[in-house]
């Protein structure tokens, strides 16, 4: 592909995505040409943020989902692999750091305002969707531990709502 069609598939793109965001009704901004920050709502992580990023090929999507766990490693990178397999337009990954994300690469000449319209409606439903999932079994101790210190204090514990079968006493 030439250097114009390559501008023009760029070009095409941009257009597609800006449409897509504006049509969805979306908060986004552009901090730099062919790159677009968008948050997505959610209900279980009150937001995701998600970057598109036009390069000269391809739109590159990468979408931060929950930072490393503290522990069960190998259960959570199982579950992620096997959730891998159903997945539309992106995939878990991990950063150097073990934070989890989901990522993503289309063709310029696929991303369409319905093409990227379905590929931010994967990231949310993954990263919103598996988000207590993924707590759970990351962050199981810590969510105890947070629970009781709440307590202990008299503090809200509402948002922690969600994982009251962690942090329920067991009869004997």
């Amino acid at each position: 592909m030439g250097d114009v069609d390559a501008e023009d598939a760029a070009g095409a793109a941009r257009a597609a995505i800006e449409q897509a965001l504006r049509d969805a009704e979306l908060e986004w901004e552009s901090p730099a040409d062919g790159t677009y920050v968008v948050t997505l709502p959610g209900t279980r992580k009150l937001q995701t943020t998600c970057s598109l990023a036009v390069g000269a090929h391809s739109l590159s999507v990468n979408a931060f989902v929950v930072r490393n766990p503290d522990e069960n490693h190998a259960a959570v990178h199982r579950w992620l692999l096997e959730r891998n397999t159903k997945l539309y337009g992106v995939a878990y990954a991990a950063d150097q750091h073990g934070d989890i994300y989901l990522v993503g690469r289309l063709p310029l000449a696929a991303v369409t305002p319905e093409e990227v319209d379905r590929l931010l409606g994967s990231v949310l439903e993954n990263a919103d969707g598996s988000f207590n999932t993924l707590l759970e079994m990351g962050f199981a101790t810590a969510i105890r531990k947070e629970y009781a210190w709440r307590t202990s204090r008299g503090e809200s514990t509402r948002n922690l709502d969600a994982f009251t079968h962690l942090t329920e006493k067991r009869a004997p």
